[in-house]
């Protein structure tokens, strides 16, 4: 693989790691709302919508080719920003 598409799949990576932090912060709220029937379907979605957004972006970039170098880039983007929302909401209390 090209250095350039590396770097825009590791990119994509740790921007994608944000995301799925925010997106799971938000799914968070909803979890504790209504039955757990429900609980469960959301869950299921949100996972199966995730996995597929994840692999629709690295296959525009890269066709589809997945590293365990880019989940580290993901994993990374995801505690980055839990340190920073940790710190955040800290502060406000």
């Amino acid at each position: 693989m090209i250095l350039k598409i590396q770097i825009l799949s590791l990119i994509y990576s740790f921007f994608y790691g944000i995301g799925f932090f925010l997106l799971l912060e938000i799914n968070y709220k909803f979890l504790y709302e209504g039955k757990l029937v429900y609980r469960i379907i959301i869950s299921f979605l949100f996972i199966i919508f995730i996995s597929l957004l994840y692999f629709l972006g690295l296959l525009k970039i890269n066709n589809g080719i997945i590293h365990i170098y880019f989940f580290l880039a993901f994993f990374t983007g995801y505690l980055l920003s839990f340190v920073i929302y940790k710190k955040i909401c800290c502060k406000k209390k």
